[in-house]
């Protein structure tokens, strides 16, 4: 037994430009789970437009069997996607087809994606319409668009911020962030989704919940989420620091958003409160 992943030890699989996802999953560790990185070798990180967007997808695509085999040679329990993008891509089936590459490579292990997390989070909530915050050009924008539209939910407004570069997503500002989320803030959106795992949102979905009044899902807490739902892991724990001053254990106001039923802490670790579903 690992002495420090007891509990299941994930490979986490990301591109070689991405720079948040990492600390933010480290952010939401919890006793006996580790989280162990391949990453995809990405040379040209230029995705200013859509035939960027496509250049880095064929890129994942050719360097993907590399990194999952080189992942392998820790023994992972699961597999997780640091990446967002290739789970959106081509819709639903595109998302089942990625997953089942996956598995093919890593002999049948079970996979949590973002495009997953977020499909559990919004149905957990009860959402209906949704609107999205990516850092995409329009033909990323549209597979986010197919991949919600499939699956039954109706989507308002994306915000496509066409970062110039798969690097540059890092670089994008909590202004920028902030004020994007406001403007898509439609009065009849039940929840917003942020795309895009090179986006340092998750501390910014939880405050964003307490002055929008609604769910804020962070791709990267909602795929760590699902990570940790899926391997029977139902531990409660702070995401992120910034509330650190307080020792108060408040309940999130993430709280109010699920049915009565439901006895829960938290639903999602969407921001800086806690990971449970509370079952």
């Amino acid at each position: 037994m690992d002495r420090l992943g007891w509990r299941r030890k994930f490979g986490v699989i990301a591109p070689s430009t991405n720079t948040i996802v990492q600390p933010e999953f480290d952010s939401m560790r919890v006793p006996g789970v580790t989280s162990h990185y391949g990453r995809i070798y990405i040379p040209d990180g230029r995705i200013a437009d859509d035939e960027g967007m496509e250049n880095l997808l064929e890129q994942i695509r050719a360097n993907m069997d590399d990194c999952v085999r080189s992942l392998m040679t820790m023994q992972p329990d699961y597999m997780v996607m640091g990446m967002s993008a290739e789970t959106f891509w081509d819709g639903v089936e595109g998302n089942r087809q990625f997953v089942q590459q996956i598995q093919d490579l890593t002999g049948g292990l079970g996979v949590a994606t973002g495009a997953e997390g977020c499909e559990r989070a919004l149905n957990l909530f009860g959402a209906k319409k949704i609107a999205v915050v990516t850092p995409y050009t329009p033909i990323g924008d549209t597979n986010v668009r197919k991949f919600f539209t499939e699956l039954g939910f109706e989507v308002g407004q994306i915000k496509g911020l066409s970062v110039n570069s798969a690097v540059e997503i890092a670089q994008v500002t909590e202004k920028t962030l902030r004020e994007s989320l406001i403007e898509i803030n439609d009065s009849d959106v039940d929840a917003i989704v942020q795309c895009g795992t090179n986006l340092c949102m998750t501390e910014l979905a939880d405050e964003a919940e307490r002055w929008l009044d609604k769910p804020v899902i962070a791709i990267n807490a909602a795929t760590w989420w699902m990570a940790l739902r899926e391997n029977g892991i139902d531990d409660q724990r702070r995401a992120t620091e910034r509330c650190s001053a307080s020792t108060d254990p408040a309940p999130s106001p993430l709280r109010r958003y699920l049915s009565p039923h439901e006895e829960v802490v938290d639903a999602l670790s969407m921001g800086s409160n806690y990971l449970a579903e509370g079952r």
